[in-house]
């Protein structure tokens, strides 16, 4: 397990037998998203099976959160590793809606539900 930086909004890294988790919390935003994009180059660099993101503790994410994930996308894409974001706020699940990227990332509502 490994935990984060201060500023960073990544809180926890942790291998699970059915992936490698992430936990995010706090404001994801332009102040906190470089921090954000270097910690997920990491993790990606790891190369696991799948790679999970709980968002449960995140209550806001403006668009340069929202394109440090589309980032991350990509890469997991290119490396075929499985991405799913899990746990999100109603507030920052409508900003996926809005731009449809519902439709582009694997969106579970619970922890449980993104492991099984």
């Amino acid at each position: 397990m490994v935990e984060a930086k201060l500023n960073s909004p990544v809180r926890q890294v942790r291998q699970e037998p059915q992936a490698l988790v992430v936990t995010l919390a706090g404001d994801v935003d332009l102040h906190r998203t470089p921090e954000l994009q270097q910690e997920l180059v990491r993790v990606v660099e790891r190369r696991p099976r799948r790679i999970v993101l709980d968002l449960t503790a995140v209550q806001y994410m403006d668009s340069s959160g929202v394109a440090s994930l589309v980032k991350l996308l990509s890469s997991t894409r290119r490396q075929n590793i499985e991405l799913k974001l899990c746990g999100m706020a109603p507030r920052v699940k409508s900003i996926f809606e809005i731009t449809r990227l519902d439709t582009v990332f694997d969106i579970c509502p619970a922890l449980k539900d993104a492991l099984a």
